[in-house]
């Protein structure tokens, strides 16, 4: 197929864009960063992305940033490492990025992921270097990992296009054709592609807040899970759970967006309390490789087997991170009416699909997620059945045909979602 726009019309559109995309800009900067007068931002961005790297940076310090500090990352050069550096390498995070991020981190930065990657950048990997590498830097990196694991510093992570990904998404065009593609994508189902994004942004929090109202009034003291696909799971809610969902609050009360887009609620579920199968919904990228239709066994909150089609390595790297990597540690619920599901675009990037989709997270639970979490440790944590781990994976088990029950104590089951979507979204 050839190119749809010629190179001069995808020039004059991204032109057409530049407003939205520096509202975007701001959006992250003040809504998703939620940056203070003199406060450091920490951004994490692809190389490729510098153009809008720029532009963010420029927000910040017009919002008051004290200083911002961008950390390139690179799939080539990542995998090029991958190729020719050995394993023992891996095990241990250079003391050097200890100190950065841990020093930053204590410091009070905010912290902005800007995510964008070939989803294929690993595939043929050995998946235990990059298992090995994200488990020493969450372990090594302590004051950073627990400074957004327990509310201590502000962090978002947000969708920007690179070529790789886009031409995976959008296949049979030019490559500048599929980047604007995405480009118009991500400004879509982030709600940023108006006039008053952070005002939108405003609006769409409000809409979190009936769900958690009804979640956390019933006090279930479980779920069930049940499609057509051969799911059938039974998770255990802790005493004290609570749902959260949309903006999130440090421990100073700071408001903030964790993830844009984001169109879930979610729970900590009991760490020792999921009985059944679950399979796979979308495919799961880990770690530039991609696993499709898998399924995991649990009983008595532990995986006890699992396989699939393509990537079963890349998931027994997971469940062997550390112990806990084999439990829960996060059970959400999406719509499937939502704008990233309707727009019937299969991400193949785990911020995006697992806003589309009932997910799942094997590893890291959330403190915030039971009450009065924030001010417990991780044996406290643990023993009140909040998973803690060094690796969270998400993943995605959201059919269309889904249906959800909560479980009272006296175990009646109240349906909560019905064929995919709310139960009362149809009523």
């Amino acid at each position: 197929m050839s190119s749809r726009l010629s190179a001069e019309e995808c020039r004059r559109a991204m032109e057409g864009l530049a407003p939205q995309i520096e509202r975007y800009a701001e959006l992250l900067v003040h809504k998703g960063a939620a940056i203070k007068p003199g406060q450091e931002l920490v951004l994490q961005a692809p190389v490729e992305r510098a153009d809008f790297v720029r532009i963010v940076v420029r927000a910040a310090y017009r919002a008051g940033a004290g200083h911002v500090t961008v950390i390139w990352r690179d799939d080539v050069v990542q995998r090029l490492t991958f190729e020719s550096v050995a394993l023992d390498f891996f095990r241990h995070t250079p003391s050097w990025q200890v100190e950065q991020l841990n020093s930053l981190a204590e410091a009070g930065a905010s912290f902005l992921f800007l995510d964008g990657s070939d989803p294929a950048a690993f595939d043929g990997v050995d998946p235990a270097k990059p298992a090995a590498a994200s488990r020493a830097r969450n372990s090594e990196c302590r004051a950073f990992r627990e400074g957004m694991d327990f509310g201590r510093n502000v962090w978002c992570i947000a969708g920007v296009p690179v070529v790789a990904w886009a031409e995976r998404i959008f296949p049979g065009v030019s490559a500048s054709e599929s980047l604007y593609r995405l480009w118009c994508t991500i400004l879509s189902v982030a709600r940023a592609d108006g006039d008053d994004p952070q005002g939108t942004w405003e609006t769409h929090n409000a809409t979190f807040e009936k769900n958690k109202r009804i979640l956390n009034s019933n006090r279930f003291v479980g779920l069930r899970y049940a499609s057509s696909n051969g799911t059938d799971l039974t998770i255990g809610l802790n005493e004290g759970h609570v749902w959260e969902g949309g903006a999130a609050r440090t421990v100073d009360g700071t408001v903030f967006f964790p993830n844009i887009p984001t169109e879930e609620v979610f729970t900590t579920p009991d760490r020792r309390r999921a009985e059944g199968i679950v399979h796979s919904a979308l495919p799961l990228v880990h770690a530039g490789s991609i696993v499709e239709d898998f399924w995991f066994a649990f009983e008595e909150g532990r995986v006890i087997d699992y396989g699939a089609e393509r990537g079963k390595d890349v998931l027994r790297h997971i469940l062997e991170t550390d112990e806990n990597a084999v439990r829960l540690g996060e059970c959400a619920l999406i719509s499937k009416n939502t704008p990233i599901r309707q727009s019937g675009i299969l991400f193949y990037d785990t911020l995006f699909d697992e806003n589309a989709s009932c997910h799942l997270a094997l590893g890291m639970g959330f403190p915030e997620c039971l009450e009065g979490g924030f001010k417990l440790d991780r044996d406290e944590l643990l023993a009140h059945g909040v998973n803690q781990s060094h690796t969270h994976v998400d993943f995605m088990i959201g059919t269309e045909d889904l249906n959800v029950w909560g479980i009272k104590a006296d175990g009646a089951k109240t349906p909560l979602f019905v064929n995919g979507q709310w139960a009362w979204e149809s009523e």
